[in-house]
């Protein structure tokens, strides 16, 4: 075995880093998230950059070793030191792509890809090109193809103000009947304003994949005796 990474070597593998990260990204930044092509090659570059360095660090530890073995005793090299450090601090970056807001958590997949780049990176910096381009397209499958081969109907609840009892509640009905919504449950609130009673009815959804909750909250504030609609946190 030669304990050598040629130039050509590392060049193969920096090129092999960047085009299975700008896959990735690719399909990233074509979602409009947060980190795209470029976030993702350089985070994936740059753990190939570690992991080149420690494999270079030990095998000067084992070329040192040969040259002088009294020495050998005293020579250590940590092979998972520096890849360590990579794992822990990709977190970082991670976190900084996750949005929160009052009713959601967005960024959470693109935090876990740059998290996978990151060990894609580490693989092909070492070596291992069956790991690295394996564990790529099974990154690539989950990220395209997994929301279209499993189909979820995401449960929600949908808070909706209106002031015409009898009508509103027969239209709700036929309108989550329609575009196949199924209440799970719901609740009832009356509360006397200036302007008159007003009722609210809080329902737990589920709504099919091919639906998306915008249209829902656009469809139902249509109607002109609707007060308010907004989903509310499970």
């Amino acid at each position: 075995m030669a304990l050598k990474v040629t130039t050509v070597e590392i060049v193969l593998r920096l090129l092999l880093a960047v085009i299975i990260a700008g896959v990735i990204g690719y399909d990233r930044e074509y979602k409009n998230r947060p980190a795209g092509i470029r976030t993702h090659i350089l985070v994936c570059v740059g753990a190939c950059v570690i992991a080149l360095i420690q494999q270079k660090i030990g095998f000067q530890a084992i070329e040192f070793a040969r040259a002088f073995p009294r020495f050998a005793g005293v020579v250590r090299a940590d092979e998972a030191r520096l890849i360590a450090q990579v794992v822990s601090g990709i977190g970082f970056l991670g976190a900084g792509t996750i949005i929160v807001t009052r009713h959601s958590i967005l960024g959470l997949t693109t935090a876990a890809s740059l998290w996978a780049v990151a060990g894609l990176g580490l693989a092909v910096g070492m070596g291992y090109y069956e790991i690295a381009i394996i564990s790529a397209l099974v990154v690539i499958g989950v990220l395209t193809f997994l929301q279209k081969i499993i189909h979820i109907d995401t449960l929600q609840k949908i808070e909706i103000k209106y002031r015409d009892k009898t009508a509103t509640k027969s239209y709700l009905r036929q309108y989550f009947a329609e575009h196949h919504i199924k209440i799970i449950g719901v609740s009832f609130n009356t509360e006397q304003t200036t302007a008159g009673t007003v009722y609210t009815n809080i329902y737990r959804i589920k709504i099919p994949r091919q639906i998306v909750y915008a249209q829902i909250v656009e469809d139902i504030s249509l109607r002109s005796d609707i007060v308010k609609v907004r989903l509310i946190d499970i």
